[in-house]
């Protein structure tokens, strides 16, 4: 039984939510949302919120439970507050910055990397070892500092590379002579 999953995803004011079959679409301040949930699961609007439960009682309905109620609470915080990923740049050299449309990076190639930003997401540096990407979805969200974070993850010996905020890189010993 899905604790999550129970609990209905409450629309707060403002915020007008609507269920056509299994599209769920949101709309907000911050801009519009939709998601189609999976055929396994059950979506319904009442007074309270938006409803989920599994049609069948197979695992699989039971898994895709919690999480279609989660999506949908994520349209719904997304709309209203947003959502922000921070990460850190950490190395000597290592820097970026925003020029235009494109996120620029040095991370110790030969070249600078530029990442060109997506339609609905805003990256700032508000220090040149610093990147901060905001939006309305989550999932956008992840992906973009994941892609970034990839270039140059954090290597165990020295800590250098881009890392989430907050992150605990575990750091190896060096060769011993």
């Amino acid at each position: 039984m899905s604790r999550i999953g129970k609990k209905p995803v409450v629309v707060p004011a403002g915020v007008t939510a609507k269920v056509e079959g299994q599209t769920v679409s949101v709309k907000g301040a911050k801009g519009e949302l939709s998601f189609v949930v999976h055929d396994d699961v059950h979506v319904e609007m009442k007074p309270e919120g938006i409803k989920v439960d599994p049609r069948h009682e197979t695992k699989r309905a039971r898994a895709l439970w919690g999480t279609a109620r989660s999506q949908i609470n994520n349209l719904v915080v997304g709309v209203t507050k947003g959502f922000e990923k921070k990460l850190e740049i950490t190395g000597v050299g290592y820097k970026a910055a925003v020029a235009g449309k494109n996120l620029q990076l040095s991370l110790g190639y030969s070249h600078d990397i530029n990442y060109p930003i997506p339609a609905g997401v805003t990256i700032a540096c508000p220090k040149p070892t610093e990147i901060t990407i905001a939006g309305i979805n989550k999932q956008q969200i992840g992906q973009i500092a994941a892609e970034i974070r990839e270039y140059r993850g954090p290597e165990p010996y020295k800590g250098k590379g881009v890392k989430y905020e907050g992150e605990f890189i575990f750091r190896k010993e060096g060769k011993k002579k």
